[in-house]
């Protein structure tokens, strides 16, 4: 697609449900050239234009996710499969998950992890038109201490000027983001702890001045409270699941945190999994109810969210957001604030302009989907059509 006409029974332009009623929006390459009412839109189409219509149906901006792992299947042993596979087989698997994505709606995905660049050769072949998928932000390879949580990646450092030389490296590499583990993970067997410390506040301190002079921002994995408060200190960009855990699974929600978090612009991803039913169905409801207390009390505070699934990790399908997106649902959130999740506030949150809105100038990635998001999510899985970049995928 170079130049197109696009009518819905309405617009959502954003952010929080700004939409425009019997709306249209007019493509010319890869920008939004105009937004408004159908007629006044239409005028300025020139005649003969390719147009699509949804009358009874929205537009709206491109869905962002801001935490998936295309190097990993989704399947029950994730890690240990990517570790057995050869990295042209994993490149291959991996366009397929990019392409899911993009055929879901998702026009923007942060790639927080993988090896030997795969994200980032895969993002390039994106951007150069020789397979489908959505814009990808990479991450490259992790930073973890000796024997940490995902090390087999090859991310491990020890001491400042190892955390520097791995950044460094990946900034050549190509990375827009450079993501640390803060605490430990629960896939990496024989590893910290999910609560425990990785690195210590300086170090994190160190990684975010040495991301700085690369122009980079830092996305920090952090489950333990103390790890949590180590970033917000260490003035991180994102903090990745924020489950504000101690030793023995319970919880020490520290609002003087949380509160540093809100008055520094810091966003977080829960990277909530799509199968978060299936998660609640399997621990009890109960059990469930207290581990998504966290994330609700986050939410009541105002702590800015943004929307990511974790995709690839064990029952992380690629093409599920909504699912995610039906968690904050639960916990309460509007429609309207649910999409500027995953629109505008993951654009901010990701430090990546001109797209989240349909707004004249913006990237034209762009949704239209049978229904209305904002009176039911749902909507979201009647996908009409998918531009990313002025691109028609679907």
């Amino acid at each position: 697609m170079t130049d197109a006409l696009l009518t819905a029974g309405q617009v959502i332009t954003g952010p929080n449900g700004a939409r425009i009623t019997d709306g249209a929006v007019l493509v010319r390459g890869d920008r939004i050239a105009a937004v408004g009412p159908r007629e006044e839109i239409e005028r300025l189409a020139p005649e003969g234009l390719p147009t699509t219509a949804v009358p009874h149906g929205t537009l709206l901006p491109g869905l962002i996710d801001a935490h998936v792992h295309l190097i990993f299947d989704g399947g029950a042993t994730p890690l240990e499969t990517a570790q057995q596979t050869a990295d042209e087989e994993l490149l291959e698997g991996m366009a397929e998950r990019a392409q899911q994505l993009l055929h879901s709606g998702v026009t923007t995905v942060r790639d927080l992890g993988d090896r030997n660049g795969l994200a980032i050769r895969l993002r390039d072949a994106i951007a150069g038109g020789a397979v489908p998928g959505p814009r990808v932000l990479s991450a490259a390879t992790p930073l973890t201490s000796p024997g940490g949580h995902l090390h087999v990646f090859g991310g491990e450092v020890a001491g400042e000027d190892a955390i520097r030389t791995m950044i460094r490296r990946n900034a050549d590499l190509g990375a827009e983001v450079i993501k640390v583990m803060a605490t430990g993970g629960g896939m990496t067997k024989g590893g910290p702890a999910i609560w425990q410390n990785q690195f210590t506040e300086h170090e994190l301190s160190v990684a975010v001045d040495e991301a700085a002079c690369h122009g980079l921002p830092v996305a920090v994995h952090a489950h333990g409270t103390d790890g949590i408060a180590a970033a917000v200190r260490a003035g991180v960009a994102t903090i990745e699941h924020c489950t504000w855990m101690t030793e023995g699974g319970d919880f020490d929600l520290r609002e003087d945190v949380a509160m540093q978090i809100k008055s520094q612009g810091i966003s977080v991803c829960t990277a909530t999994s799509p199968n978060w039913r299936g998660f609640a169905e399997r621990v009890g409801q109960e059990r469930a109810e207290y581990l998504f207390s966290s994330m609700r009390w986050m939410a009541d505070l105002g702590v800015p969210l943004i929307a990511g699934t974790d995709a690839g990790v064990t029952r992380a399908d690629f093409d599920k957001l909504v699912n995610s997106l039906e968690f904050y649902e639960y916990l309460g959130l509007s429609n309207a604030k649910i999409l500027d999740m995953a629109t505008t506030d993951a654009a901010q949150g990701l430090g990546i302009t001109g797209t989240g809105q349909i707004a004249e100038g913006q990237r034209a990635d762009i949704i239209a989907v049978e229904g209305d998001p904002l009176v039911d999510l749902r909507a979201l899985r009647d996908i009409r059509l998918v531009i990313a970049g002025g691109k028609r995928a679907r």
